[in-house]
């Protein structure tokens, strides 16, 4: 079977923009990599990643790429290294933004807060998940 190497990118579908691009520039230090007035802004996560942001309302038009668009609040997960945890409670409440849960796992500890668009947005211990698993299913 061919190989998947990685996730390269993700989206969560929006309805403003600016304040999507405000919120995850400036409370996530995500850095805007590249946008289209009205349709979308794309932050760079970490080498080889990125997280797109869509308002769906001009994605579903479709064009050079098909349509696409979605509705309702998702979910997107980031790493962040467990020894921030800390610091990073206390960003996020500078910032206004509520952590609704911190959930600890066998192996790491989550804080789930949302974004303007009512996506549920994880920061999670980098060492959540194991590199790799005799439990992974083929």
């Amino acid at each position: 079977m061919p190989s998947v190497l990685g996730v390269l990118e993700t989206c969560i579908y929006v309805q403003d923009l600016d304040l999507t691009e405000k919120f995850y520039d400036q409370v996530l230090g995500l850095r805007v990599v590249g946008k289209d007035a009205g349709r979308d802004v794309f932050f760079r996560v970490a080498p080889g990643s990125l997280l797109l942001a869509f308002r769906a309302e001009a994605t579903r038009k479709g064009g050079v790429l098909p349509p696409h668009g979605a509705e309702g609040e998702t979910h997107l997960a980031l790493t962040i290294p467990p020894e921030e945890l800390v610091a990073w409670k206390e960003h996020l409440a500078r910032h206004g933004v509520e952590v609704e849960l911190e959930y600890q796992w066998p192996r790491g500890i989550s804080l789930y807060f949302r974004d303007p668009d009512r996506n549920l947005v994880e920061l999670v211990s980098a060492d959540i998940w194991p590199a790799s698993s005799a439990a992974d299913i083929r």
